[in-house]
């Protein structure tokens, strides 16, 4: 049985709130029950919402939070190590994992760290130290679901694009010029003025910098500015390549 296939299947509870709005769960996955009524304890005291694990498999049955979270892990588990588990939820960047443990040697410090665990503390530690961690942890995951909040948003504007108009932002967002783009797509200047009009409202772009902002965070290709021998290379010929691929290939032989 694949221990992960829940916790990975699972749709994410309150999946249209706002990350920094709703309380954070710390999640605490220890098979010491002292260790786990302690850290209960002081979690709440944060006002933070802590949920706590004997074991690696009654974690990953639980459903995943779309909001703020980290995950406390002990090393040492009674069925899958602290480790293991780290490793089938490495796909959740937005939450940080905070390893604790009583035995501590160099070896396991650096698998964790190399993983991406955010800190790793020896029992017994500070409250403070824990807290702090935590705190560190739970900004980092409400940046990560803000991230792709806004990157869910934008690629469903980008999708209402219609193929000309992408091809039109992907060469704007370029740095190229109106002349310059109805020469390499074979249309007027007037209708680059009217696709890049449509491109700044469906996109909701209030100026070229945030439709550049927008274009990178969807990791839109761009294509280099173009030089002049670019544009004679079409007088010569007559031919105005109208596709990106052609346009890509066109600025190589011009540059060659």
């Amino acid at each position: 049985m694949d221990l992960s296939r829940n916790m990975m299947r699972g749709k994410p509870s309150d999946s249209r709130a706002d990350p920094k709005a709703v309380t954070p769960v710390v999640f605490v996955v220890d098979k010491d029950r002292s260790v786990r009524e302690s850290l209960d304890s002081l979690i709440r005291t944060h006002e933070w919402h802590p949920l706590t694990f004997a074991c690696a498999t009654d974690f990953l049955e639980h459903p995943r939070p779309a909001r703020p979270c980290c995950l406390v892990l002990e090393v040492d588990l009674p069925d899958l190590s602290g480790l293991e588990l780290q490793q089938r939820v490495s796909d959740r960047n937005d939450m940080p994992v905070i390893f604790i443990t009583r035995d501590s040697d160099v070896r396991t410090t650096v698998r964790a760290m190399k993983a991406g665990a955010l800190e790793y503390l020896t029992k017994p530690f500070a409250n403070e130290v824990l807290l702090t961690a935590i705190s560190f942890a739970l900004d980092r995951s409400a940046a990560v679901l803000s991230h792709e909040t806004a990157r869910r948003a934008v690629g469903k504007r980008y999708a209402s694009l219609s193929h000309r108009e992408r091809e039109v932002m992907a060469l704007v967002v370029s740095g190229w010029l109106n002349k310059q783009i109805c020469a390499a797509l074979g249309i007027t200047e007037i209708t680059v003025k009217v696709h890049r009009g449509k491109v700044m409202r469906k996109m909701r772009a209030g100026s070229l910098a945030e439709l550049v902002k927008m274009a990178a965070t969807l990791d839109v290709a761009t294509t280099p500015r173009p030089n002049e021998s670019f544009f004679r290379s079409f007088v010569t010929r007559a031919v105005v390549p109208t596709r990106s691929s052609e346009i890509s290939a066109a600025l190589a032989s011009a540059s060659a």
